[in-house]
């Protein structure tokens, strides 16, 4: 089912996420509904926070040989490196920014099993684990930003 994608302004992507306890059939049904949404909207990830739902879960899927990565209260146990490039959001639409992140990042989280693992990723990958993150602790792309990528930047 696909959800709304809530926006920027709406103050649920202010607020700090809780960690999910139960893995059930409501985690599976979420993760499903993420990624149908995520996919509907053209996006490389998202987060519980951006369809209202306070919970540290996110998909990911950068069209790499991760394919579709749920994370289930994902936390970033290291990093290396520097990327600064162009960011969007699915919550912020028509815009675009500047911002740096990290190249390489390891993630540890949990499967829609409960299992633990970890995810290391690079590049674009690296830069939507952070972004995704991010967001379940209430920061957007725009907080991080350097400045504003308008589309004639974009294109030079």
């Amino acid at each position: 089912m696909v959800r709304n994608i809530i926006k920027l302004g709406d103050e649920t992507l202010r607020k700090i996420s809780k960690p999910m306890q139960k893995f059930d059939l409501r985690l599976w049904l979420l993760l499903r509904d993420m990624a149908d949404t995520m996919y509907k909207a053209d996006g490389v990830g998202l987060a519980a926070p951006q369809i209202g739902i306070l919970r540290r879960v996110v998909v990911i899927d950068v069209q790499d040989e991760h394919g579709l990565i749920e994370l289930v209260n994902p936390e970033i146990i290291a990093m290396e490196g520097e990327q600064a490039g162009s960011e969007g959001c699915l919550s912020v639409p028509g815009r675009r920014g500047y911002v740096v992140r990290p190249n390489k990042v390891t993630v540890r989280a949990q499967d829609r099993n409960g299992k633990f693992f970890e995810i290391t990723g690079e590049e674009l990958l690296a830069r939507a684990l952070c972004h995704e993150i991010d967001h379940l602790d209430g920061i957007m792309y725009v907080d991080k930003m350097d400045h504003e990528i308008f589309d004639d930047e974009e294109n030079a």
